[in-house]
């Protein structure tokens, strides 16, 4: 399989232009340049950014400048450290993953979905050759996480038309496109076949989510004094994970009721992906993945080498959820000790 070259072992910022208070004082201060220096010390070669359509248009849709200057400020912090960068839409007028930021009606309005449209010409005009002729290379990502499978067929237009306008743009620019069920992996196969060689299929993984969000708040079904670890047999996910995850639950019906995830775990959930992607020959990249920080800094160090051993293996680009706080922070002193031990499987 093809790799993502220059996009193999990345790390997200999420919540600093995007899940945020969207103040400026915030902006200043949540990542600074310093913090580009670290990442790159941890031997990675890009970053994703998360940007909600907040930071670079006013409620009506007018331009925020501020915005878009300090998205070339991360460019410039990215070219100084040779770091690659994604720039992800997390959010966009009318649609959020997260139905607490009260963003509805994209996926049925035509007006938000040109809004949609007019944001990514505005964003691929500034950014889309910022870095030509640099060591570092700029890629795009259309929207992050589609929820409900309804949206399938209407998104997969809305990305199509997204990536033929940013084609009059830059015909060459590597742009990633993820699908329904929040990126799910298992979700992939309904995705349109790949524009032109330079497209690529977006997943999230955070499986077991039994695992990976034990005791998060915003899980329903979750009780928020849950703890369990990594390595315990599939009979006892079977049973808690319709408990705590409710329908978010996946089956482990197909593995060993004795036997423990691993590496063989998250070949067979990457199976069907692997295989859509080498038959429509289009890269393949994982857009999070990662384990709250409930979960012990032992725990968290097995959970990322199984899931590395098998992105290695398939030479998977990923990007891990993320570098400070948001329940997931890599940089945050609960992993002092295990950091770097941790590092080596992003």
């Amino acid at each position: 399989m093809k790799e993502f070259t220059g996009f193999m072992h990345g790390v997200n910022l999420g919540g600093w232009f995007s899940q945020c208070n969207y103040k400026e004082e915030h902006y200043d201060s949540f990542i600074t340049p310093d913090d580009f220096k670290v990442i790159k010390s941890w031997g990675l070669d890009h970053i994703r950014l998360p940007i909600d359509y907040n930071l670079v248009e006013e409620a009506d849709g007018t331009p925020k400048p501020k915005g878009y200057e300090r998205i070339k400020a991360v460019i410039e912090c990215c070219k100084e450290n040779k770091l690659n960068i994604i720039l992800d839409l997390h959010k966009t007028c009318g649609f959020s993953f997260d139905e607490g930021h009260n963003e509805a009606g994209f996926f049925e309005d035509e007006k938000l979905q040109e809004r949609f449209l007019a944001l990514w010409d505005k964003l691929a005009q500034n950014f889309a050759h910022s870095l030509d002729g640099t060591d570092s290379e700029i890629c795009f990502e259309l929207l992050n996480e589609v929820t409900d499978k309804a949206y399938s067929k209407t998104w997969n237009a809305i990305a199509l038309n997204c990536i033929k306008r940013i084609r009059k743009i830059s015909p060459d620019i590597k742009i990633l496109v993820g699908s329904y069920w929040n990126n799910a992996v298992s979700a992939v196969k309904d995705l349109d076949e790949p524009y032109d060689k330079n497209i690529v299929y977006n997943f999230h993984c955070y499986e077991p989510l039994v695992f990976t969000h034990q005791g998060a708040p915003w899980i329903k079904a979750m009780d928020t004094s849950f703890r369990m670890k990594f390595a315990v047999p599939f009979k006892e996910y079977s049973v808690l994970a319709p408990k705590y995850c409710g329908a978010l639950a996946t089956s482990f019906d197909s593995f060993d009721p004795e036997s423990v995830p691993g590496p063989v775990y998250f070949e067979t959930v990457f199976k069907e992906a692997l295989e859509v992607a080498e038959k429509r020959g289009v890269l393949l990249y994982c857009g999070e993945y990662g384990v709250i920080d409930r979960v012990d800094p032992e725990n968290t160090v097995e959970w990322y080498k199984a899931i590395s051993t098998i992105l290695n293996k398939y030479g998977i680009g990923r990007s891990a959820w993320s570098y400070r706080q948001m329940d997931f922070g890599l940089s945050d002193s609960r992993l002092d000790g295990v950091r770097d031990s941790l590092i080596k499987f992003l």
